[in-house]
């Protein structure tokens, strides 16, 4: 039985996509990415947001379609979306048959057997049960990264976000089983982890009654055959001085964060259920750029929140201005049913979210163009992740490149170098938001 996998939504549903996948090569099933040579598809769904939501619907769709060809046996639908709205996508999608809650991926070996048996079902656990751990996961990202996922659920409960209601409060994963998952994807040949969870600067909180993050960079930085360690979705009020000072001394932890801090006008902040006004905002990107002066900083933005004013916009528009952030990716509110946000007043027309989007992607541009310029004659440490067809050129990543997101750095060389390589590269140039070098030397490990 060959069994083909979607995963959408985030980096985090990823994890639960290859920890899946793990489970069932256990069982001897086999893997395909041809849809027509499928016996069994399993669709691991996102809701975050109304796109996410609308594509994750507009998959099983089209499996179904394909189961009512005769081509598919079985669809088995998981994630985000399975969890939220089980009785729907049964009703309303009858081919599929087995839905699988966010908790419950441990099930997904009988959910498949179930499914080709005929059988119609649901698996759910307690929607605070603890992490899936322990597995053996099959990594999709090419074997040279992998994400790390060191928690599951939220506690901040921010007024737009769904997050909270499809996974549970928050819960940190063991750190003995992170550093054992770390050094088996070592073993693999993953040389970058990047960490990821709803909120990875809370780490450790609920297990051990402090911030734990310092100490389980640390940790991972001793594992021999790990070279860069990059943290993803660090809210700003919990940054503070010892993980600062891990960035600065461990040499595998990138100097790379990402703070999504969602907008910069004080009353929207308020409004949205964050925990920090622009004052605080300032003073965290101020600080983290004395300690670490070549630190990229990311971060995701809102616009069209409900009761945003142009004034609003402006003052955000301003401060992205002045802080020039080196990566920035701007959303349009989505009014999401059961959250706080959903029932505010002043919602904001789409054609107003989407031209407030683009003057602050037209103004991040320009920012993102010129720091791209400002990196020739720089030498930057770099991750080779493939060649480029027909051309003596391979395409890498810096520090300051997270996988998916951010941009590239093509090198020019003659040199054979495989994915995963880290090489040293002198930048003569730049292409928008990519960079253009050519070998300076190559790294000794």
């Amino acid at each position: 039985m060959k069994i083909m996998f979607v995963s959408l939504g985030c980096d985090k549903n990823l994890v639960d996509s290859e920890q899946m996948l793990g489970m069932l090569r256990q069982r001897g099933y086999e893997f395909t990415d041809d849809e027509t040579q499928a016996d069994v598809v399993v669709v691991n769904t996102c809701c975050f947001i109304g796109d996410a939501k609308e594509e994750s619907i507009g998959v099983l769709l089209e499996m179904a379609e394909l189961k009512n060809s005769g081509r598919l046996k079985a669809l088995v639908a998981a994630g985000c979306l399975a969890q939220r709205y089980k009785e729907e996508i049964q009703k309303e999608i009858p081919e599929v048959d087995v839905v699988i809650g966010t908790t419950a991926t441990a099930s997904i070996v009988e959910a498949v057997e179930e499914a080709l048996a005929g059988q119609m079902g649901a698996h759910y656990e307690d929607i605070n049960a603890a992490p899936v751990c322990g597995t053996k996961r099959v990594v999709t990202t090419g074997g040279h990264y992998a994400y790390l996922k060191i928690s599951e659920g939220c506690d901040k409960h921010c007024t737009y976000c769904i997050i909270p209601k499809v996974r549970g409060t928050y819960r940190s994963v063991p750190m003995e089983e992170l550093v054992r998952e770390a050094r088996e994807l070592a073993r693999g040949g993953v040389r970058e982890l990047i960490l990821v969870a709803q909120e990875t600067t809370l780490y450790g909180k609920d297990l051990y009654g402090k911030k734990s993050l310092p100490e389980l960079l640390r940790r991972l930085a001793q594992i021999p055959e790990i070279y860069w360690i990059r943290l993803l979705y660090c809210y700003p009020e919990e940054i503070d001085e010892e993980l600062i000072q891990v960035i600065k001394e461990e040499e595998k932890v990138c100097n790379y964060l990402d703070i999504p801090i969602q907008h910069a006008e004080d009353s929207i902040l308020k409004r949205m259920g964050r925990r920090t006004d622009q004052k605080q905002l300032r003073d965290i990107i101020a600080k983290l750029r004395l300690e670490i002066p070549d630190i990229c900083l990311r971060t995701t933005l809102i616009t069209g929140f409900p009761g945003e004013t142009q004034e609003d916009h402006e003052e955000l528009f301003h401060f992205v201005d002045e802080m020039e952030f080196d990566r920035l990716g701007v959303f349009t509110y989505s009014q999401e049913e059961d959250t706080p946000a959903a029932l505010m007043p002043d919602q904001i027309p789409e054609e107003v979210k989407l031209q407030r989007q683009e003057e602050l992607m037209e103004l991040q541009q320009a920012i993102a163009f010129e720091k791209a310029e400002d990196m020739t004659g720089k030498v930057l440490l770099c991750m080779i992740e493939g060649k480029v067809a027909e051309e003596d050129a391979y395409v890498a990543r810096t520090y300051r490149d997270a996988p998916n997101v951010d941009g590239y750095l093509f090198v020019n060389t003659r040199a054979n170098l495989m994915t995963g390589d880290f090489v040293k590269v002198l930048v003569t140039g730049a292409n928008e938001y990519d960079l253009i070098g050519e070998i300076y030397h190559e790294f000794t490990e």
